[in-house]
């Protein structure tokens, strides 16, 4: 029943002021937790994502801080004592091709501070966010836990070096960590701005009247899950004991062509404008089919909203959210 597997916990999610990890704060709110934290530094995040949550839980934490920082996410984790930590804290694809030596060493010691707080005892239960990009291309029509991971950009090579970290102290001092690995989510506030992902900085784009782009043939696939079902699988997932120790994807199975949702979400925002065609961008992945089998053994089915239900929710928000902030 909600409310039951996290009455008496304490919770603080890394990241939380951005995409992902509001609407997991959003969902945990409906758990009912003894306390609920965030701690974000707002590079990408935003606290007016924490606007609803708020409201709901107004005993909700906020430390403006970087868990890249020892010094400041112990000091956080003192004054607020969780039993559960979530890391969604990152920096993200985009930022490791403009500033690769930042956004790598700036992950590493993300990873390697809620794992040496972990190891030292400061809670108990940690669930480390992965992401599907150290996979690379599929090798596989689905890709698996097993698939061999190629990084190719310098962010999908910090988030390996993580997983191996995180597999290292499991074997060496004997900590069970919760890996997860979401693909391409999607879905209300995720970032439009310079690090968006293709999604929200198409609708950006073609709201504000410019068009929309396909980099390369737009042949690539990726596999869309909705942000909504990305988090109540993650919470369902992190309540299961029997699964930490292990890495899990999380993805929809189906496979979303990138040229045909450009050319889709042109057709219902701006079919006046047609897009514009730009050489491939560096490292950019050629396919991406989640198969997340062994998550969904334990806990059901991950997607349940269809990819047209989802967009057209994603868009709507869009044009809310952008439309007032244009007044």
């Amino acid at each position: 029943m909600s409310g039951a597997g996290f009455a008496g916990r304490r919770v603080l999610v890394t990241g939380g002021a951005g995409f992902i990890g509001s609407h997991l704060v959003d969902r945990l709110v409906e758990e009912g937790p003894a306390a609920l934290g965030v701690i974000d530094n707002l590079f990408l995040g935003k606290e007016a994502n924490l606007r609803e949550a708020r409201r709901a839980y107004p005993e909700l934490r906020f430390y403006k801080e970087s868990v890249a920082d020892e010094a400041a996410f112990r000091q956080v984790v003192a004054d607020f004592r969780p039993d559960t930590v979530f890391n969604l804290a990152t920096v993200p694809l985009p930022a490791s091709l403009e500033r690769p030596r930042f956004a790598f060493m700036e992950n590493m010691l993300i990873g390697v501070n809620t794992l040496e707080l972990l190891r030292e005892g400061a809670y108990p239960r940690l669930v480390h966010f992965s992401t599907s990009e150290v996979f690379g291309s599929a090798q596989a029509e689905r890709i698996d836990e097993t698939h061999p991971r190629q990084p190719h950009t310098p962010y999908a090579a910090s988030k390996a070096a993580n997983d191996a970290l995180v597999e290292s102290y499991q074997k060496t001092f004997g900590l069970r960590v919760l890996v997860l690995r979401p693909f391409n989510n999607y879905g209300p506030r995720q970032n439009e701005n310079n690090y968006a992902g293709v999604i929200p900085r198409t609708i950006r784009r073609l709201l504000a009247g410019e068009p929309a782009e396909i980099y390369g043939d737009g042949a690539q696939t990726r596999d869309f899950l909705f942000v909504n079902d990305c988090v109540r699988a993650v919470v369902a997932a992190s309540l299961k004991d029997e699964l930490y120790g292990g890495d899990y994807n999380l993805g929809s199975g189906a496979e979303v062509g990138i040229g045909w949702l450009i050319r889709e979400l042109t057709r219902q925002i701006r079919p006046d404008i047609p897009p514009l065609s730009r050489p491939v961008r560096p490292g950019d992945v050629r396919r991406h089919l989640a198969d997340g089998s062994r998550l969904e053994a334990a806990i059901g089915k991950i997607a349940t909203t269809p990819f047209e239900q989802g967009l057209a929710a994603t868009v709507a928000w869009y044009r809310q959210t952008l439309s007032v902030q244009g007044e």
